[in-house]
């Protein structure tokens, strides 16, 4: 039974989909406006290991992650720049792509883009004015919160507490403060859509309601995204959703917790603001996804290097183990496991059902990467080079088997010979660049002890073998 932390009810619940074996689950993407911070990878990488998950425990996922391409972020940044809001949601999800393939995060089913809305954004804010739970000024149209009785269900909180807590746009034509923007009338530079209410754009929270209704259903699974958003967005999407289709809007909605850098708050005045690519510069996806995953997705996670070192070691510890076991399927001769070693195979099934245990319950990834050393323990005590090439490959697949929803432990720790010899000519270069000759001077005498020449041409350094 799978048990699921659900922010509306502030308890776990057993996950029961709408659909059996199937799971809608919309994520909130990103703005692209910029490059994706760390803090968004790890909401990025949480809830692609949750989706992951689900698809090993047999269910059909259909994930869906905007793009918010129109908003104030974007409309300053490409006036900033010169350029238009659409070519710089262009450039940007481009980036977005290649720093999350980087990171391992599978591609959603549908990446849907805000400005491929408008219709549907336009025709569902229509339905909540001629319903009245919405109403419009100069072009504006604002949500009426007072009218969806249900208002501040998701963060907990009464209409009251949240307009003496919020941070409120003050508009002296709005009809109550806690009111928000559904349509914005266009302003000048701005680009703009045509409307019953004029020119304008849709507001942010309309957007992520109208996509995820047109793509998933009116009621889906799960809804998610990082704990920041649990108000105003998450709170707004609720209140317009239900009031148009007198629905819930997700049975589950699940948020991941804030990254710190150094126990401090990322900001940008603080210098500890990093993007994804920066990081992924000097540190490979299983080492970021492992230590991202090292705590509860629920709890606070500290980010800083001596961190990463850390989590690097303990990914080095397992593939050490997987390149044990690939080594060993070369030199072992016996093909077929013994009695007692299918015996011992069957044997490594309790840390599969202890990371299967631990996951079920909320996704708890930090235990399920115990139950993995686990394996890797037991493994390196048990198999050897009087071991079976069958119980080598089975121990081996489990490792794998295990690593593959945490985004993990993929890699074949084997190295082409041909991928060998281009490393080598790489330190070289740069060893003769930072005129370290001695060393230079030893990687080509390596080279030529192997039988590889290296020649020196306008288009760089080539070889061959001799």
């Amino acid at each position: 039974m799978m048990k699921i932390y659900n922010t509306l009810t502030n308890k776990k619940e057993e996950f029961i989909p709408i659909e059996q074996n199937k799971v809608r689950m919309y994520v909130c993407g990103p703005t692209v406006y910029n490059f994706f911070h760390i803090g968004n990878g790890r909401t990025f990488i949480v809830f692609d290991t949750i989706r992951r998950y689900f698809e090993y425990r047999g269910f059909e996922v259909k994930f869906v992650q905007n793009f918010t391409d129109i908003d104030d972020k974007m409309i300053n940044k490409a006036n900033e720049e010169g350029t238009t809001v659409k070519e710089l949601g262009d450039r940007y999800i481009d980036e977005y792509y290649q720093d999350a393939d980087s990171l391992n995060i599978e591609r959603a089913t549908v990446n849907p883009r805000a400005t491929e809305y408008i219709d549907e954004i336009v025709s569902f804010v229509k339905e909540l004015v001629d319903k009245g739970y919405a109403y419009e000024i100069n072009g504006d149209v604002y949500f009426s919160t007072k009218k969806f009785t249900h208002y501040g269900k998701l963060s907990g909180q009464n209409i009251e507490d949240l307009q003496a807590g919020a941070r409120i746009n003050v508009d002296e034509r709005k009809q109550d403060p806690m009111d928000f923007a559904i349509w914005k009338a266009q302003k000048p530079g701005e680009p703009g859509w045509e409307s019953p209410w004029g020119l304008g754009r849709p507001g942010w929270h309309i957007e992520c309601s109208c996509m995820a209704k047109d793509i998933l259903g009116e009621t889906i699974d799960i809804h998610a995204g990082g704990s920041d958003l649990v108000f105003p967005h998450h709170e707004n999407e609720i209140a317009q959703s239900e009031a148009l289709t007198g629905k819930p809007f997700a049975n589950y909605w699940m948020h991941s917790a804030f990254l710190n850098i150094n126990n401090q708050k990322m900001s940008k005045s603080l210098n500890n603001f990093f993007t994804a690519r920066e990081i992924l510069s000097n540190y490979e996806a299983d080492v970021i996804r492992f230590l991202m995953l090292s705590a509860h997705y629920r709890q606070q996670l500290n980010f800083n290097e001596e961190l990463l070192e850390s989590a690097k070691a303990s990914v080095e510890r397992i593939y050490n183990a997987i390149a044990n076991l690939e080594n060993l399927l070369e030199e072992v001769k016996v093909e077929v496991a013994t009695d007692e070693e299918r015996s011992y195979l069957n044997s490594l099934s309790k840390h599969k059902e202890k990371y299967i245990e631990r996951m079920d319950d909320d996704f708890n990834t930090a235990d399920a990467i115990t139950a993995i050393f686990d394996l890797i323990k037991d493994i390196n005590t048990n198999i050897s080079i009087n071991s079976s090439k069958e119980s080598i490959v089975e121990a081996l697949k489990l490792i794998r088997e295990l690593g593959e929803p945490l985004g993990i432990l993929q890699k074949s720790t084997k190295v082409s010979l041909e991928d060998e010899i281009e490393q080598l000519v790489e330190q070289r270069q740069q060893a003769r660049k930072d005129r370290d000759w001695a060393l230079a001077d030893k990687i080509r005498d390596e080279l030529k002890d192997r039988g590889i020449v290296l020649e020196d041409t306008p288009q760089g350094v080539r070889w061959k073998k001799i």
